[in-house]
């Protein structure tokens, strides 16, 4: 069975790597869209020059679009307490850099400790 090749909005990487950034803000949705035709931040500016002649950037922007001149890249995002390498694929093109960065952690709780309650001077110490 061959591999299915990838295609965002009909348009394969390669095609989507040759076009403007106002060609390519035509094919995302609207938000990213008036965002990418809107004039970009001079943070937002520096970075993509950053990332587009070199690797491994840190960054604190999480709003940055995803275009396909940098699938490939390793970026390192801040999600509040530290930076998390993101390696941009082919299938995060459109999206926001931010939304693969998780900024909360999964909640796991765990037995009280000694005087969190009443009842927990009745538990066995461990």
């Amino acid at each position: 069975m061959a591999k299915k090749e990838f295609t965002y909005r009909g348009k394969t990487i390669e095609e989507l790597g040759r076009m403007s950034i106002n060609d390519f803000a035509e094919l995302v949705p609207s938000r990213e869209r008036r965002s990418l035709k809107r004039d970009s931040t001079e943070f937002q500016k520096a970075f993509m020059k950053k990332i587009i002649k070199g690797n491994n950037i840190k960054t604190n922007c999480r709003d940055i679009i995803i275009i396909p001149q940098i699938v490939g890249k390793t970026v390192r995002v801040h999600n509040g307490k530290e930076f998390v390498s993101l390696l941009i694929q082919k299938e995060m093109v459109g999206h926001r850099i931010g939304e693969f960065v998780l900024t909360r952690k999964k909640v796991e709780h765990h037995s009280p400790g000694v005087g969190a309650t009443r009842s927990s001077s009745s538990l066995s110490v461990r």
